[in-house]
């Protein structure tokens, strides 16, 4: 009787260890981020800071809002290729820490411009092909822009 209680015992204390996967558990690493979450987020960074100089200036509307609106774009079949939900600009202060001089402005906002081309000429380069027709046009829209902002 008593080596039956302290089978059951054993047994029972036992199944729910392996029922939780203790023993069988593999570890394996967290999966690496997907190469295109810079390249989303930097398409949120530059509408915002498009959307900033818009309103410190919004004399620049025509120029920059139909800019402003291809990064959101971007940034939105960005987050479906991903899985995620888009989050909406917030206006950045990088282009409008100027204090309103609209050549200052331009010129902040063509650099940006200029550092977001080479990154997604880069990751066009590298990208499997499924998703190069899309960073390819994101490069070739933010090369656009940078001749667009002269």
């Amino acid at each position: 009787m008593l080596r039956a209680g302290a089978l059951l015992t054993l047994g029972g204390a036992t199944a729910p260890l392996t029922g939780c996967d203790l023993f069988d558990r593999a570890d394996e690493p967290d999966p690496a981020p997907d190469p295109l979450e810079p390249l989303a987020a930097e398409a949120r960074e530059l509408a915002g800071r498009h959307r900033a100089a818009l309103a410190t200036d919004p004399d620049l509307a025509g120029l920059l809002t139909p800019i402003a609106e291809a990064h959101e774009a971007h940034a939105g079949e960005l987050a479906k290729l991903l899985g995620r939900s888009t989050s909406p600009a917030t206006p950045s202060a990088g282009a409008s820490a100027d204090g309103g001089d609209r050549a200052a402005t331009l010129a902040a906002l063509r650099k940006a411009e200029r550092g977001g081309r080479e990154s997604a000429a880069k990751l066009c380069a590298v990208a499997p092909p499924e998703r190069a027709a899309l960073v390819g046009s994101i490069a070739a829209a933010r090369a656009t822009h940078v001749e667009a902002l002269k």
